[in-house]
């Protein structure tokens, strides 16, 4: 029987979404925003929802955001987060754009003290094979 923990799942970059995880290694948290008509889309994608463009940029943002939903996981997902719960998973509201929307962690926060509308700010977490991931931490 092995004692090894186990595995958290790792996103396997592809040519449409390297430049998010490229971002994330950076500390940068980018965007993916149509050229065409200028909405941002997140998860990234190869043609906008909107007006179908296949045209994109990537746009840095200011890694802050609001809480906007939460839920409070005291089961694991996963074996691999036991040893977390019980842990929050946010959708955060990102500053720039109130339609703009991804989910991520809590970082250090009590799953008791978090509210809606809370102010949040990006951090970048460093897992395994040089995979960085976008959480969330209470703004002071």
């Amino acid at each position: 029987m092995s004692t090894a923990a186990p595995l958290r799942p790792i996103p396997l970059p592809d040519e449409v979404t390297a430049p998010f995880w490229e971002g994330c290694r950076r500390g940068e948290l980018r965007m993916q925003r149509c050229a065409e008509c200028a909405r941002f889309r997140f998860h990234p994608r190869p043609m906008c929802p909107h007006c179908l463009s296949l045209a994109s940029e990537w746009v840095r943002m200011s890694g802050e955001g609001t809480l906007f939903s939460f839920v409070i996981c005291h089961a694991p997902v996963l074996p691999a987060f036991q040893a977390q719960v019980p842990y929050a998973v946010a959708l955060v509201e990102l500053v720039e754009d109130p339609g703009l929307r991804m989910l991520g962690g809590v970082l250090d926060t009590p799953p008791d003290r978090l509210r809606i509308g809370q102010r949040v700010r990006v951090e970048f977490e460093e897992f395994a094979d040089g995979v960085v991931l976008p959480q969330w931490r209470l703004a002071p």
